[in-house]
């Protein structure tokens, strides 16, 4: 059981570092991303902020696969 939720750790993790930048790319590129100054908008914010919080949750649940992996009793 231990490898398995391992494996589903590992795999939600590069899920979401393969997903995100692609996402970003298209945010990034939204009219609703920059103002008429070129300045960053809410828009763009909240949505660096979100990708941001989905890397973490990514990175720690690489990390915890693979102490799963590593520390298996």
């Amino acid at each position: 059981m231990t490898l398995f939720l391992s494996i589903l750790l590992l795999a939600n993790a590069a899920f979401a570092f393969v997903v995100w930048p692609t996402f970003y790319k298209r945010v990034a590129r939204d009219p609703r991303a920059r103002d008429a100054a070129g300045k960053p908008t809410r828009f763009l914010t909240v949505h660096r902020v979100l990708i941001g919080t989905a890397y973490g949750i990514a990175a720690v649940s690489a990390l915890a696969g693979i102490a799963a992996l590593i520390f298996r009793w």
